[in-house]
């Protein structure tokens, strides 16, 4: 029994570190003194961001880039109250969502392709806000790398000072570690869709969302994780700290808990095996934390042992979230701690509930 536990921490320990020596391959990119020339269209999918939305403009409106070389195209998914668009500096427009899926944000993008006449388009989400020198940094990345067809960007948590909030950074920046640790080993597996770009010529070959357009999201993994099979060389992830987007954390334990279980259902059907038993790795390495907690509880394992295997897991893990969220935040890492020990518990849950239960998304219900 203690042989099987540390089995698996064994196993789950070579896999956190294989991540941290690929995240540590990612150099972190500053733009050059060019010329912008990248002409780019920012897609926004919403439904019901009327306070939302008025910051992400606001945010487009401090943007450090010539307005004739970007436009926005919000798509609305049948908000409840119309959004009005106010006047700003640069081209934007609003368009409604045309369904024919079961995945709302894949066809508002669907529907906004049709409009684009750029060559490059960037994905964010309502809720978010840009960095001003945003587009500045995508434009020097390109340039400097004429053969890049996409691009995954890094997404943060603006706080406040709750332990939800921080909660939710930690699980975040876990994600976000597990995301450029996999690029720096050369296995891309994930992405957000909200800091995404892409071209239009790309999005185009490998015919959008065909294949995945049954899963209600996965709008950037399953995109991602296509160009990567057949274009691995077009795709990068920059490491940028002019780049990284901020967004709203959930505001109630049901919505993370919900937002998480939509994040873990897509995971059956990816392509990347490397991303699939990574999954599972991860899965079986919490669970393990979580069996090892009730055996201590129910005297089965020694109090000595389980500190042992909980401090072993704790160090690798905070090793991959303190080079993380120095890159994301540059701050202290909040409650780590009591986050720390809860999540285990959070992520099991939602893992195993994923596999069979429904979800609710825009005030909308889903079926695995």
């Amino acid at each position: 029994m203690i042989f099987g536990l540390f089995s698996i921490l064994g196993v789950y320990t070579i896999c956190i570190g294989l991540l941290i020596y690929g995240f540590s391959r990612i150099k972190t990119y500053k733009k050059k003194n060019l010329e912008p020339k990248t002409s780019f269209t920012i897609i926004v999918p919403f439904r019901n961001e009327k306070e939302n939305l008025p910051v992400l403009l606001e945010s487009f409106s401090a943007l450090n880039y010539p307005r004739d070389l970007f436009e926005v195209i919000l798509v609305d998914d049948s908000s409840e109250e119309k959004f009005q668009i106010s006047r700003f500096t640069f081209d934007v427009s609003q368009i409604d969502n045309i369904r024919v899926s079961n995945s709302p944000k894949k066809d508002a993008i669907t529907t906004a392709m049709k409009h684009v006449k750029t060559d490059w388009v960037i994905t964010t989400d309502a809720d978010c806000i840009v960095p001003e020198n945003w587009l500045l940094t995508y434009d020097s990345y390109i340039q400097e790398n004429h053969q890049v067809s996409m691009l995954a960007g890094a997404v943060t948590y603006k706080c406040e000072n709750a332990f939800l909030d921080h909660f939710q950074q930690l699980d975040l920046t876990s994600l976000q570690g597990a995301t450029i640790g996999s690029f720096g080993l050369n296995k891309g597996f994930m992405c957000n869709g909200a800091n995404f770009a892409y071209t239009k010529s790309l999005f185009e070959k490998l015919n959008g969302f065909e294949g995945n357009d049954k899963i209600a999201s996965g709008d950037d993994v399953f995109l991602l994780q296509n160009a990567i099979e057949k274009f691995s060389n077009e795709v990068h992830y920059l490491k940028a700290d002019e780049t990284i987007v901020s967004t709203k954390p959930t505001e109630t334990w049901k919505a993370l808990f919900y937002q998480r279980v939509r994040w873990a259902a897509k995971t059956s059907s990816y392509k990347s095996s490397f991303g699939k038993v990574l999954g599972l790795i991860v899965f079986f390495g919490n669970l393990n934390f979580v069996i090892g907690f009730f055996l201590l509880i129910f005297g089965k394992l020694p109090y000595p042992i389980f500190v042992v295997f909980v401090s072993s897991k704790f160090l690798i893990d905070f090793i991959l979230l303190y080079k993380t969220n120095q890159f994301l935040t540059k701050t202290k890492i909040q409650n780590l701690l009591p986050s720390s020990l809860l999540y285990p518990f959070f992520s099991s849950v939602v893992a195993l509930y994923s596999l069979c239960g429904s979800y609710e998304w825009k005030d909308r219900k889903f079926k695995k």
